[in-house]
């Protein structure tokens, strides 16, 4: 068999192995594949298909409590039907047996598991802590230093500057905002309206928005928060200039891809420059087959999407000699 018939394909939290030819009384394995910190393994033999993650590659007893979507899919020609799907929640992963599904496969079909979250043991015997959370939460230090900073921020101590936005105002520091941002310290270092006003104007965030903006800035920003307004926090992080937060926000929007919103991260991607994610939002609609799964959503966005953006993607689709329906095919055409 073909080494490369092996390989499974994977982005951050996708894993695709595409199987060829299967014969019922064969079997197969594919080669080990990353997700998150273990490396798993995929299998297939007559009718069952495992799922399990090398026995070596974490240590002991801390196996990973795993949340994923698993899915059996044929392909044919452009067409994709789920042959089974099922979803396994916060289950701890089994370094024996792993995971195992009974399902009639035809010659060509390709396994899919979308993994939601993994979970690592907390050493405190607390809660436990989402791996794709834990790096955020460790850059939290000298703690007595950002409890000062955020009650300077949350009681509203000493503020100097007041941000007005669409839905309301709050007040600020001169200082953190000037040595977070060269935009924010140019403005007050110039004789300009923010200057001599003491206001700042931001009419395009939502107090909200703008809170979780600043909590950022501080410090002190939640990742539950972090997520809900990484598109906002990414807005504001390219006006002014703001390069860890870009930097926060374009790994953390690479991480949780899915059809729901893989065309609006495509369209912000390219929007702000984003080549890492713009590559792998395009890879996974084409390479990974999900440009089928949401063809009305995709055919708004050939009509609405910019020009060189589309003619991207299209390179993409010959490069994989990926085959269209015809209404698709017809817009690219015209391009």
């Amino acid at each position: 068999m073909n080494y490369s018939a092996c390989e499974v394909e994977t982005t951050p939290r996708l894993a695709q192995w595409r199987i060829e030819n299967f014969v019922y009384v064969s079997s197969r394995r594919s080669k080990p594949f990353k997700i998150g910190k273990w490396n798993w393994i995929l299998s297939v033999e007559k009718n069952t298909i495992q799922l399990f993650p090398q026995w070596s590659s974490y240590p002991i007893p801390s196996p990973p409590i795993a949340s994923f979507i698993f899915r059996v899919l044929s392909s044919v020609g452009d067409r994709r039907t789920i042959l089974h799907s099922s979803e396994v929640k916060d289950k701890v992963v089994d370094i024996n047996s792993g995971f195992a599904w009974t399902v009639e496969v035809p010659k060509k079909f390709i396994i899919e598991v979308e993994f939601l979250d993994l979970k690592c043991a907390s050493p405190s015997g607390g809660e436990p802590c989402s791996i794709w959370a834990e790096g955020f939460s460790q850059e939290r230090s000298h703690a007595n230093v950002i409890e000062s900073i955020c009650r300077m921020l949350t009681e509203g101590i000493n503020t100097d500057i007041t941000i007005n936005v669409s839905d309301g105002s709050i007040g600020a520091h001169r200082a953190v905002l000037a040595a977070r941002s060269p935009v924010f310290r140019s403005m007050f270092s110039h004789n300009l309206q923010e200057k001599e006003l003491s206001t700042i104007n931001i009419s395009d965030m939502s107090l909200e928005s703008c809170q979780a903006f600043l909590n950022y800035l501080y410090g002190i920003i939640r990742h539950e928060e972090f997520l809900i307004h990484r598109l906002a926090l990414l807005r504001a992080a390219d006006k002014y200039d703001i390069s860890d937060l870009r930097d926060a926000c374009h790994e953390s929007l690479l991480e949780d891809i899915d059809t729901k919103n893989v065309l609006e991260r495509l369209q912000n991607a390219s929007l702000y420059q984003l080549m890492k994610l713009k590559m792998s939002c395009i890879r996974y609609l084409v390479k990974f087959g999900k440009i089928y799964e949401i063809r009305d959503d995709f055919n708004t966005f050939l009509h609405n999407a910019d020009r060189d953006l589309i003619a991207e993607v299209f390179h993409e689709v010959l490069s994989h000699s990926v085959t269209l329906p015809v209404g698709m095919k017809r817009k690219f055409d015209c391009l």
